[in-house]
């Protein structure tokens, strides 16, 4: 099925006349689920400074400032998060997603709270183990999500729809990090902040349990009208028999591997800033704990602002036929690489003195890149709706091998955090990878549905009838 036939059947089938439906409750529910997700991820960015503080706000707060594994702490989630993912595309394709999302959220949840308990009974060891747990239940997120999406979404919301979830994750930053800052510097202190995320992840697995469901099929409340809707400009139909998963065709397909390729530029870029834009204000800028959590989220309260404005754009430049559905991935997935690449270069020339200037380029670097939200991270659902969640699984797996090596690079640049040149060289890094893996993304990805999607299981009962095998 070709992009084109998949808009003649959207614009055949009329929009409910509500404005409401409860696709848009599934959307809502996924939304709170990246900004809590990421809460969780990211509160620890601003948690262990406060919890290596040497003279913390009241003396009844445990501090360790004689811990030394303050990076490895910040990559231990990578750990566990690059585990599961290919595993979990594949069990949520079999058995729907619903449920490893409301369990893995629980257990992620639980072990938050379980963060100031292990710092304090079994020291830097504890504390790592916890984010490798968080980060192994956090593997089914992604995937969940993108199948979800390709369940729920029509085509002629899909990068609106994929931008709002998916911003719910720096949102759930620009929350995190100052809430995280004030509560540390607070006489209540730096475990309540893990407290507090936990048990608002727990509150939202409930809701989930409740509310959530795998298709707009299997909603016992959802109406006809919107159903066919849902379903008139997606080609994952819940009635379709299930498909085997194509690896060969996947693990050969360049737009597929243009994907992965832009994935990993991204992990690199975003979760290099992402970690290190506290210690970076702390060390350089030299702003205090409570001015640096909420400088340090300015910039991407503005990548959330502008995935509003971006997202938008690309739908209407799709629905309107000025752009294809792949060049329009391009275009977008050039601002959110390309822009940001030039404001980090920028950065490593900054100094000290030019606080205003380094956090102005820190907004560009990382607001811009909301645009990828409408470049390559729902491309996979324009390539197989059928094996989104699959595919996500895939790249946001092997992808965040990034994640992890970012941080760690850090410390093998001989220069101490202190310096401005260890800077320089970490955001120009980020800023070369950035346009090598867009340049490649630009060369080689598709907005078209794969031949694979659907016709895999046919190409392969055929061939196995050929050879007088039985099923």
């Amino acid at each position: 099925m070709t992009v084109l036939d998949v808009e003649r059947s959207t614009e055949e089938t009329t929009k409910p006349k509500r404005w409401l439906g409860l696709r848009h409750v599934q959307f809502f529910l996924l939304f709170l689920s990246t900004i809590v997700a990421y809460g969780i991820r990211t509160n620890m960015s601003v948690g262990i400074i406060a919890m290596m503080e040497a003279d913390p706000p009241d003396p009844s707060i445990p501090t360790y400032p004689e811990w030394t594994e303050k990076e490895t702490i910040l990559s231990a989630f990578f750990w566990g998060y690059v585990i599961p993912q290919i595993g979990a595309g594949q069990l949520v394709k079999r058995f729907g997603p619903k449920w490893f999302l409301t369990v893995t959220m629980f257990i992620n949840s639980l072990f938050t709270i379980l963060i100031p308990v292990m710092a304090s009974s079994a020291g830097e060891g504890g504390v790592i183990a916890c984010r490798v747990i968080q980060g192994l239940n956090q593997g089914f997120l992604f995937p969940s999500i993108h199948m979800l999406l390709g369940k729920w979404t029509p085509l002629p919301e899909r990068s609106q729809v994929a931008s709002f979830v998916y911003t719910g994750g720096p949102l759930g930053t620009v929350i995190s990090l100052p809430v995280t800052g004030v509560i540390a510097n607070s006489s209540i202190g730096w475990p309540t902040a893990f407290y507090l995320y936990g048990g608002l992840g727990i509150g939202w697995s409930v809701l989930w349990a409740l509310l959530g469901a795998d298709s707009p099929t299997k909603h016992g409340r959802i109406s006809e009208e919107e159903r066919q809707y849902i379903e008139g400009g997606n080609t994952s139909g819940e009635e379709k028999k299930e498909l085997p998963t194509p690896w060969l065709s996947i693990a050969t397909s360049m737009p597929f591997i243009a994907i992965f390729v832009t994935h990993c530029g991204q992990n690199w870029g975003f979760w290099t800033l992402m970690t290190e834009i506290p210690s970076y204000m702390s060390d350089i800028m030299k702003y205090d704990i409570k001015d640096n959590s909420l400088l340090s989220a300015l910039p991407y309260f503005v990548l959330w602002i502008l995935s509003f404005i971006f997202s938008p754009l690309a739908d209407f430049l799709i629905v309107r036929h000025y752009l294809s559905i792949g060049n329009t991935r391009k275009v977008f997935n050039s601002i959110g690489l390309i822009i940001p690449a030039i404001a980090l270069v920028c950065l490593g020339f900054v100094d000290s003195s030019q606080k205003d200037l380094a956090l102005g380029l820190l907004v560009v670097a990382v607001g811009f890149n909301a645009a990828i939200f409408s470049g390559f991270n729902v491309n996979h659902i324009d390539l197989s709706p059928n094996h989104a969640g699959t595919l996500m699984g895939i790249t946001n797996s092997l992808s965040n091998v990034f994640s992890i090596i970012a941080p760690l690079v850090i410390k093998v640049i001989p220069y101490e955090v202190t310096d401005p040149i260890l800077w320089r060289y970490v955001f120009c890094i980020a800023a070369g990878i950035y346009v090598v893996t867009d340049l490649f993304y630009v060369i080689y990805a598709s907005g078209e549905v794969q031949p694979w999607n659907d016709e895999t299981g046919k190409k392969e009962e055929s061939s196995k009838e050929g050879e007088g095998k039985d099923h």
